[in-house]
């Protein structure tokens, strides 16, 4: 099994730390606003790579924090007239219900930086042992210039870097690199106190904390969006390896790609900026979700609606095969070709899926199968037998995708009864060359959101 790391700029055959376990850790949002398309993706893909750890018989340990103290947190907070604590109170609910709807599973662990002052405070108090610190009038400093490795992460020579910080630059720092560890307080700010003076952490200090905290010196894997990369994971590694030594914190590091929008990055600056709960009102999470693991995790995604209706085109066609397959009574004899086929897909699956996650690959396994399996019964040649091993592959598969097996439908046993009695109707009025009563039956059951389709073996409906 192949991931590619970040740190090494390449595919490396993946060795846990620990046999059978995979320890993760994720940089999760900012609760200072609701989530946005890059959040989905980013939590998408790593739930995807997290799943299919699972799927492959790894005990997983997963992490992801909500940042809820933050300058952009105390700057929203004030625009709302509400305490910090209200804001991230409010916002994190709305992220648990988006990521529910894009089927993410909840962490193992949940950080807030404040419910981990305390480890922040003790990580800078080793740092300052260790001479990596000094002390300005606004707060303590991580003095990079002690730390030779720092920019080999994002491969940068340290002149050649760019800031890119939350603040602007402190004009009295050692180097214009350096970046805050405890900020002091400001009138109106929460604070807490430290032997430093009172305070809150800088935003890089909170996840080198949890991260140590919850899953020790050292863990598998590290990862987050490429936007985080530099300056925020860079200064986690200073952090982390200056406190703890070059052989702690993650072993491999991993970064999703960013949503581009016309080719450019979607950000509120540029006014090309769309939230989870905009797009969930015009389109199924499902499709959504789809849309992200058609690209691989790394590439970018140049999002439109276009790409949108092309993915829910596509997953149409695995709903409408599923659909189909669960209506197969027939008890003709097992098709002799269909384990192959599903071996041969599985077989595939996994190796496009061992090759760093490559969910692209995967899905065409998929779509394979379903291109096959619609053609065997456009023939008719499958029967109950058949049935339960195509639902079962993609029910397997699908323990990754979270995507291929449709809601099941929540009508009633009467109701299904009037369907399937109007059906027979409308058959009776096709047979008695009664068209227009035929189409009148079926306008109905569109309009009670249910759509017929006439095949070679009789006629299917599904709810739409």
């Amino acid at each position: 099994m192949k991931i590619y790391d970040s740190a090494q700029k390449k595919k490396v055959v993946f060795e846990e730390l620990s046999s059978g376990k995979v320890s993760i850790y994720v940089c999760g949002p900012t609760v200072y606003d609701i989530a946005h398309l890059g959040h989905g993706r980013s939590a998408c893909s790593f739930d995807i790579i997290r799943r299919y750890f699972i799927y492959k018989g790894f005990d997983v340990s997963y992490i992801s924090n909500f940042t809820d103290i933050d300058d952009k947190m105390i700057k929203r907070a004030e625009e709302e007239k509400i305490s910090v604590k209200e804001l991230s109170e409010k916002i994190i609910p709305e992220y648990d219900k988006d990521y529910e709807e894009l089927g993410i599973m909840r962490p193992d662990h949940q950080p807030r930086a404040t419910e981990f002052i305390e480890p922040m405070i003790e990580l800078v108090e080793k740092l300052e042992e260790k001479g990596f610190t000094y002390k300005l009038e606004d707060g303590i400093y991580y003095d990079i210039s002690k730390y030779e490795q720092y920019g080999q992460l994002s491969k940068q020579k340290l002149e050649d870097l760019e800031m890119g910080a939350r603040i602007k630059v402190n004009e009295d720092k050692k180097n214009p690199y350096d970046f805050v560890l405890w900020k002091f307080k400001k009138e109106g700010e929460p604070f807490w106190p430290s032997k430093w003076g009172d305070g809150r952490p800088g935003w890089h200090l909170e996840c080198s904390a949890m991260s140590h905290a919850i899953l020790g010196q050292q863990f598998d894997i590290h990862g987050g969006g490429l936007d985080l990369k530099f300056p925020h994971h860079e200064c986690e590694v200073a952090q982390s390896k200056g406190a703890f030594g070059q052989d702690s914190f993650a072993k491999y590091w991993m970064h999703n790609g960013f949503i581009n929008v016309d080719n450019e990055k979607m950000s509120k600056s540029l006014g090309n900026f769309f939230t989870l709960k905009d797009i969930f009102k015009r389109y199924d999470p499902k499709v959504v979700r789809f849309m992200f693991i058609q690209t691989h995790y790394r590439n970018p995604i140049n999002f439109s609606d276009k790409l949108l209706d092309q993915a829910k085109a596509a997953l149409k066609r695995v709903h409408d095969l599923v659909e189909k397959v669960n209506r197969i009574e027939d008890e003709n004899a097992p098709n002799a070709n269909l384990d192959d086929l599903i071996e041969h897909s599985k077989e595939k699956f996994v190796s496009f899926m061992d090759d760093d996650f490559d969910t692209s690959g995967a899905l065409g396994a998929v779509f394979e199968v379903v291109k096959e399996v619609n053609q065997l019964l456009s023939n008719g040649n499958l029967g109950r037998a058949d049935k339960e091993k195509i639902l079962a592959f993609l029910e397997d598969v699908d323990q990754v995708f979270q995507v291929l097996i449709p809601k099941k439908s929540t009508l009633s046993d009467k109701e299904k009864v009037e369907i399937e009695n109007l059906i027979k109707e409308r058959n009776q009025a096709r047979d008695d060359k009664d068209f227009q009563k035929a189409d009148e039956i079926r306008d109905q059951l569109v309009s009670k959101g249910i759509m017929l389709e006439d095949t070679s073996s009789g006629t299917v409906w599904k709810k739409i």
